[in-house]
């Protein structure tokens, strides 16, 4: 008997320090880890940070933890402790990509992260310098299977959401396809405009500029819908590719155990910072299309899309270092 009141006790300090942890959280400063360098993902990290910070009046420090691909970043958190402390804002394909093709990768986020928002999204597009001899989906295909090899594709690396994306595509049309790896959407968008490929997919936020300066056209967009920033370009699954569809999409997650009253105020208050109009324009001026979800949201999202990734990847046999 005594032994069961004794159990029943430190069950309750345990639900009790979680309650009063949610109610007093945070009572000190926050770390959101950026697995990659200063820009992209760690631009939209800071943003969302300073506004929580006001809302907390708690410091929200972003820390970059680049290497192995992300993989790095996300193991660090993952080994952190589940307080709400140490939080992990990252790309998608993080979480449902990277664990199939790194061998370094040892983590399973539906294991090991706890899900708290989609943060933004950023389409993706099949891009070509504007003396291409294609204009569409179907003229790519097509042209593709006259190339002794196949069409030269540029991505901004192995394993990427870009190069699975461009794999599936393959898959599903029977176009033939060489990639051509880069070292980041930079360089290989640079591939694009200068005419050293004949195509590539890229974000569109890397390709307004030179769309605008007439050096590139838009072959598709990989959107479910055509989207305002580029009302005129066709949906790759317009074009004859039925729910086709992949975005550069960032997320907030922490380590497994976080107390879920400390997950839902977090969630709470990064979807009232997305809502913010000055957030969204800031944002909407890099492109970059606002989201915000529950944590059951992101949750499903991250299975979904690491099953379909999974099995693109084992299907393919494409593992890296």
């Amino acid at each position: 008997m005594r032994s069961i009141v004794s159990l029943l006790i430190g069950l309750f300090a345990v639900f009790s320090t979680n309650a009063v942890d949610a109610q007093d959280y945070p009572s000190r400063p926050v770390k959101i880890v950026v697995p990659y360098t200063p820009g992209g993902i760690d631009t939209v990290a800071r943003l969302v940070g300073s506004r929580l910070s006001d809302i907390w009046k708690q410091s929200v420090v972003i820390e970059n933890r680049p290497g192995a691909s992300g993989v790095i970043g996300v193991e660090f958190v993952i080994k952190s402790a589940p307080d709400g402390y140490t939080l992990l804002m990252t790309a998608g394909s993080d979480l449902t990509v990277t664990p199939h093709v790194i061998n370094k990768a040892t983590y399973n986020p539906p294991r090991d992260l706890a899900a708290i928002v989609v943060a933004t999204d950023s389409p993706l597009i099949f891009a070509a310098p504007a003396t291409a001899p294609f204009n569409t989906i179907g003229e790519m295909i097509a042209f593709s299977k006259t190339q002794p090899g196949g069409l030269a594709f540029s991505n901004p690396g192995s394993g990427t959401i870009h190069h699975l994306t461009v794999e599936r595509f393959a898959l599903e049309t029977g176009a033939k396809i060489l990639h051509i790896a880069y070292k980041g959407g930079t360089p290989a968008f640079a591939a694009i405009a200068a005419g050293e490929v004949p195509v590539g997919i890229a974000s569109a936020a890397s390709a307004i500029p030179f769309i605008k300066s007439g050096r590139v056209k838009v072959v598709a967009a990989a959107t479910a819908r055509r989207i305002p920033l580029g009302p005129n370009w066709p949906t790759i699954a317009e074009s004859g590719v039925p729910g086709f569809q992949a975005s550069l999409w960032t997320a907030m997650a922490a380590p497994v155990g976080t107390p879920r009253e400390v997950i839902a105020k977090i969630n709470a208050d990064t979807n009232r910072v997305l809502k913010m109009p000055e957030v969204r324009e800031r944002l909407a001026s890099a492109f970059i299309e606002v989201v915000g979800s529950t944590p059951e949201e992101l949750g499903a999202k991250i299975r979904d899309e690491s099953d379909r990734y999974g099995k693109l990847v084992k299907k393919l046999n494409l593992k890296f270092e």
